[in-house]
């Protein structure tokens, strides 16, 4: 057969292989192995009767790069939880960035507005946090333990209690989007609020530094997911209010599916800080300083890479496999 009509005969079949590789077109194992077979055949019979030629260089790598996504989707089904958290949610991520960037600047402005009342306003705190804890808390900061609220209860029953809230926290913050994001930024606004009072309370009574020592040892992780709450919360909003070509009920069904995988990707992080809370945080003033530090700037560095450093990275990487895909295509061959 001459190479002509060998590559008219099999062109389809060999283009669709492409888009299986480039996962426009989902396969099973099974059905991917029976590919490979198939392309197999037709690389031997390019390699007996083409050696030289660019169809055997072509089909060669066509090969390689569907054994390469038999094994990938293999170990994917074998690793579900793994590729989930390695894969999958920093490339939503680095699609819904904007979202993060919209969730911390309100975050930072409802923080601030937190700040500022508290400044002006001295019963504004009593008002937020309520008199018994400001009470508890001026006679603790008097007694020189800045942090002794975190003190109380037992370690394991209040590291249990304290991930239950931290799980309710944010699964408002990203359930009421369903109110077009506005439910979102108003539970964002209250605990922001809150957070920003908080911190000017331990500032005016000269404590700041103590308070931020132990607070910050658990409130990085804390914080940090409750604004990527936030951000599945906008999501699910977005979905709602700007559906583009989808219908409205299909684009809520892709922004809830999306934005409820970003949500569960701060669960570890939020059940991690209810144990540094429960465990680590009631002893922070008798802990070596730069133990805090080293868990205050470590847990920022970790949590921050993998929400606004690595999703990058692994775009680019996808980026770059599609490229060769293209590059490597049948329409390169003459």
């Amino acid at each position: 057969m001459r190479e002509v009509a060998f590559i008219k005969q099999n062109k389809e079949k060999w283009l669709g292989i492409e888009q299986v590789i480039a996962g426009k077109v989902k396969k099973n194992p099974d059905d991917l192995s029976s590919l490979y077979i198939n392309l197999v055949n037709d690389l031997s019979f390019a390699q007996t009767y083409y050696p030289k030629s660019k169809t055997t260089v072509y089909l060669n790598h066509l090969s390689s790069l569907i054994f390469q996504r038999i094994y990938k989707t293999k170990r994917a089904e074998q690793n579900r939880l793994f590729e989930f958290f390695k894969t999958e949610i920093p490339l939503l991520v680095h699609q819904y960035r904007r979202y993060l960037f919209y969730a911390f600047g309100f975050f930072i402005i409802f923080t601030l507005i937190g700040f500022i009342s508290a400044y002006y306003d001295k019963e504004f705190v009593r008002i937020i946090l309520g008199d018994e804890y400001v009470n508890t808390t001026l006679e603790n900061i008097e007694k020189g333990n800045a942090v002794g609220v975190y003190q109380q209860g037992s370690d394991w029953g209040s590291a249990i209690a304290i991930i239950f809230n931290n799980l309710k926290v944010g699964a408002i913050l990203f359930v009421y989007g369903v109110f077009g994001g506005v439910g979102t930024l108003y539970a964002l606004l209250q605990n922001s609020i809150m957070l920003g009072s908080f911190q000017y309370f331990f500032h005016e009574h000269g404590a700041l530094k103590e308070s931020a020592s132990g607070i910050w040892l658990h409130g990085v992780f804390e914080i940090f997911s409750m604004v990527v709450e936030a951000m599945a919360g906008l999501i699910l909003g977005a979905s709602i209010l700007f559906p583009k070509t989808y219908s409205r009920f299909n684009s809520f069904k892709l922004g809830f599916k999306d934005a409820f995988k970003i949500f569960l990707s701060t669960v570890p992080f939020t059940i991690v800080a209810g144990i540094i809370e429960g465990y680590v945080t009631r002893y922070a003033l008798v802990m070596p300083g730069i133990i805090n530090g080293l868990i205050i700037f470590g847990t920022l560095s970790l949590v921050g890479y993998y929400y606004f450093i690595y999703p990058y990275s692994v775009a680019k990487k996808t980026r770059i496999h599609d490229a060769v895909l293209s590059e490597t295509g049948l329409r390169n061959l003459y």
